[in-house]
């Protein structure tokens, strides 16, 4: 029997709602578009400032840029003023978005700062009118993704949420933390039942899902309707369309090969160079060939190397090297052999 059932979002009917988590200099077009390949219920953009996005800085293009096997496409917005973000999802609209994510859950300093993301949590009837002008600027649907709260002395997730639901928001989703918390401690899952049982829409549960097992008590835990997988994906795009697998009770697939693994790696790095030019993508990749090799033998030598190349060429013979390498080595054991 399936753990999970299909969602919908606005006329977007979700199948398998489990979602890839939008995560600033990661889940950009080359990594979204991979996770897709292998199989997502849905994925969402980076965070994109809403000014950025009315100022059409090459960043926020960048973020904004989307493969057409990812429809229905979701975009994240942030900001503080109403206006602001009702301008910047029409122009998401505009680019064929069609779902608008607004991030009230970043609890990054810089962004808080800005009044923007978690920040929103201290300051309800602001985050009302931010809501209110995004869902009157577009025909699409807006979802909402939030935290438990500012810190533990405030859990107002489900006062939130039950606001949000009356501006016309269609999908919540709630990281177990609170923005105080960072990304320190644990997710705690649990809580977002408080959500779930606060309001009548679908309700996402975020935070520390790292693994298949991870999916499944969180979903019990919350009573949520689908997972977010962040972190967990990192390395792994095709970790999402196994734990899509195992909550409808299919046979899960298994990791890729060793051989398979070079292969994606190199086409992601590729796909990197070509969205961002050499030097950014070259940089930018870094991150990424860190996780894809992490357990894997001598993989910490390979990083500490790598990192310091600033030619892509020299990366992809080094990428070459260190996976022909591993085919003449037996099996690592987990993580310890990085």
């Amino acid at each position: 029997m399936s753990l999970i059932s299909s969602i919908q979002i606005g006329p977007n009917r979700i199948d398998v709602p489990v979602i890839l988590a939008p995560m600033t200099g990661v889940t950009d077009m080359p990594f979204r578009t991979l996770v897709k390949r292998f199989g997502a219920g849905l994925t969402v953009t980076e965070m994109i400032a809403s000014e950025a996005m009315i100022r059409e800085t090459r960043q926020s293009l960048q973020k904004a840029a989307w493969h057409p096997s990812e429809e229905p496409v979701s975009m994240q917005l942030a900001g503080c003023e109403p206006q602001r973000m009702a301008e910047a999802a029409k122009l998401n609209e505009q680019m064929g978005a069609a779902i608008i994510d607004i991030n009230m859950g970043c609890p990054v300093k810089k962004v808080v700062n800005g009044n923007a993301g978690s920040s929103l949590m201290r300051n309800l009837p602001l985050a009302a009118q931010l809501i209110r002008a995004t869902v009157k600027a577009v025909k699409l649907p807006v979802t909402l993704k939030m935290r438990m709260g500012w810190d533990h002395q405030s859990l107002n997730a489900p006062e939130l949420a039950r606001i949000a639901e009356g501006e016309g928001i269609h999908l919540i989703t709630v990281h177990g933390r609170t923005r105080c918390q960072l990304y320190s401690g644990t997710a705690d899952w649990a809580f977002v039942r408080n959500v779930k049982d606060a309001v009548r829409l679908p309700v996402i549960v975020n935070g520390d899902i790292c693994s298949i097992d991870d999916a499944k008590t969180a979903l019990a835990q919350s009573g949520a309707d689908g997972v977010m997988i962040g972190r967990g994906a990192y390395g792994k795009p095709w970790l999402i369309a196994q734990v899509m697998a195992a909550l409808t009770c299919r046979d899960v697939p298994a990791d890729p090969t060793l051989e398979q693994q070079h292969s994606l790696v190199r086409e992601h790095y590729a796909l990197m160079l070509a969205l961002y030019g050499e030097i950014n993508g070259v940089n930018l990749a870094r991150k990424h060939l860190g996780w894809y090799t992490k357990g894997l033998h001598d993989s910490a030598v390979f990083r500490n190397s790598v990192n310091f190349v600033a030619e892509s060429q020299t990366v992809l013979a080094m990428i070459d090297r260190f996976y022909a390498a591993q085919a003449e080595l037996p099996p690592p054991i987990g993580a310890l052999a990085a």
